[in-house]
């Protein structure tokens, strides 16, 4: 096992053992979405959330989830119904947010610069090797 350079241009890595800086490789993700390493049971996704953006309201009914802000601002909504979004926070860098499945959920940036967080799927969510460069590329491929 070798420790991985945050700048690797390898999309996914998983099925390979992984040391890496996570903090440095979420902040330098400049996408969407990209997957950083998918397994059998577990995923590990980066994100990057423009000013103004937001992850769009979503549930996964059979996937547990945590995400962690490494920096920027936002604001997280949770709910177990779409229209009664009733667990809302202020959230920063060093916050984490566990959703288990089932639960509605929706993270906004409010603040003046991307947000960069990284999530956590159990099982995973997202095909091996998935990049997003955009939140309307993946509404596009249907993720």
């Amino acid at each position: 096992m070798k420790h991985k350079d945050c700048s690797n241009t390898k999309v996914d890595y998983g099925g390979e053992s992984l040391v890496i800086n996570i903090n440095k490789a979420t902040k330098e993700n400049p996408f969407y979405r990209r997957t950083l390493w998918t397994g059998e049971h577990l995923q590990v996704t980066l994100m990057s959330i423009p000013r103004g953006g937001e992850i769009g309201l979503e549930i996964h009914p059979e996937v547990d989830q945590f995400i962690r802000l490494e920096s920027g601002f936002g604001f997280v909504k949770m709910g177990k119904c779409k229209n009664n979004l009733s667990e809302t926070f202020k959230i920063n860098g060093n916050f984490a947010v566990i959703v288990p499945a089932g639960t509605w959920h929706n993270i906004i940036n409010i603040g003046n610069t991307p947000l960069k967080l990284y999530s956590i799927y159990a099982p995973p969510q997202h095909p091996f090797g998935t990049v997003h460069k955009t939140r309307k590329e993946a509404e596009q491929q249907g993720d």
